[in-house]
């Protein structure tokens, strides 16, 4: 009798411990709602269109926010670190507005210039109420686009940093260099996959992550190939042996197509072939022709036979510009949406090849970007961009 009645109070304990009592949500809501079921399943990644509307009425200017709806975006910004020593000093969003960048490393503690750049171009758009595509992508769409361009390697330093879409179109020289992409090929390659977003108006699905079937794509389509797209073209003419090589070297279908010092050669040295196999570089300069056009390929071959030439190499690094002593005075004067820094500017016009202007081809008028040409001389290392006045 004594194991039966302990075997009942078990029982009933273990009965009111289940989660029968409580209330039934309604299944035909079809939104969540937070302090249900799902209350305890971690701490949420972003915030819900909700939660925007709840916080702050985004028909009031931004100089007369709260403190509490400026701690909030910045929350939702992806600067959620600085909030605590905001409440301290910002008093509404006039504050943030009539801040200088030294402000925000003293008030705020925002010692990262990227996170100070981030917070000046958002503050610049509500300024000025331009509404840019580029501003709908966010940091983690960033992290998947490094992936589609063939550069994995640097999403911890982008994510870091909070890298969005908006901060993508305004990329400098030095920005790259502050999160430590240092090799030529891979400022080339950032480069020319920002034309890419430009020429697509940021759409987020413009990369091909899937192969594609046809047999001879045009380059308009190849332009558009994502790192995992060449390397199935690689299986395709029957060099899959070499196609795992490709991964981390930010070779995509834009890199090929756009950038003039990008040839056979390079993809060849990318996928560690062999200087004596002489039969298999031979069909791969084969298939690369085929696969860039007639064109293309005659662009590349012009500028590949132009006096001062240098060759694309796999090992080249990009060092930042020395400064005189004369030029340190300017530093404090430099308008921080100086566009002749830009890794890829907005525009897109002529280009310069060794000094001499002409027009991008039909073709690829709208996708070339404004490629480096340096003369010789020059004592500036890396990616210059040039702009024509006058054209």
């Amino acid at each position: 009798m004594k194991n039966n009645r302990s075997f009942k109070r078990l029982w009933g304990k273990l009965r009111r411990t289940q989660s029968g009592g409580l209330p039934a949500t309604d299944p035909d809501s079809g939104q969540f709602r937070r302090g249900g079921l799902r209350a305890t399943a971690g701490p949420r990644l972003t915030r819900t269109p909700e939660s925007f509307d709840s916080a702050r009425d985004m028909n009031i200017p931004f100089s007369q926010w709260t403190k509490e709806q400026v701690c909030g975006w910045l929350e939702d910004y992806g600067l959620g670190q600085y909030v605590s020593l905001s409440r301290q000093w910002v008093e509404n969003g006039q504050t943030l507005l009539s801040a200088t960048p030294q402000d925000f490393e003293k008030e705020m503690a925002m010692k990262n210039p990227l996170h100070r750049k981030k917070l000046q171009l958002a503050l610049r758009a509500f300024t000025t109420k331009v509404i840019e595509k580029s501003s709908e992508l966010d940091h983690i769409w960033v992290t998947r686009w490094l992936d589609d361009i063939g550069l994995p390697q640097y999403k911890d330093q982008f994510h870091e940093a909070r890298i969005d879409g908006r901060m993508i179109q305004y990329l400098t020289v030095n920005d790259l260099l502050t999160l430590k992409v240092t090799s030529q090929l891979h400022h080339l390659s950032i480069k020319c996959a920002i034309h890419v977003l430009h020429a697509n108006k940021f759409n987020p699905n413009c990369l091909r992550r899937r192969p594609v079937e046809e047999k001879h794509p045009p380059p308009s389509e190849v332009v558009q190939w994502s790192n995992h797209c060449v390397m199935e073209w690689l299986r395709a003419v029957d060099l899959a042996e070499y196609a795992p090589n490709l991964r981390g070297s930010g070779v995509h279908g834009g890199l090929i197509i756009l950038e003039p010092r990008f040839s056979s050669e390079t993809l060849a040295l990318l996928l560690n072939i062999p200087p004596q196999k002489t039969l298999l570089r031979r069909h791969l300069a084969t298939a690369f022709s085929a696969l860039v056009g007639l064109q293309a390929m005659q662009e590349k071959r012009e500028y590949g036979n132009a006096t001062g030439h240098v060759p694309l190499t796999t090992t080249a690094k990009v060092k930042p510009k020395k400064l005189g002593f004369t030029q340190f005075s300017h530093l404090r004067k430099r308008k921080p949406d100086e566009s002749a820094d830009y890794i890829c500017p907005i525009d897109s016009g002529a280009l310069t090849v060794n000094g001499v202007s002409r027009l991008a081809s039909s073709a690829q008028r709208g996708l070339s970007p404004r490629l480096d040409r340096q003369a010789e001389g020059e004592e500036q290392v890396g990616i210059k961009i040039s702009y024509l006045q006058n054209v």
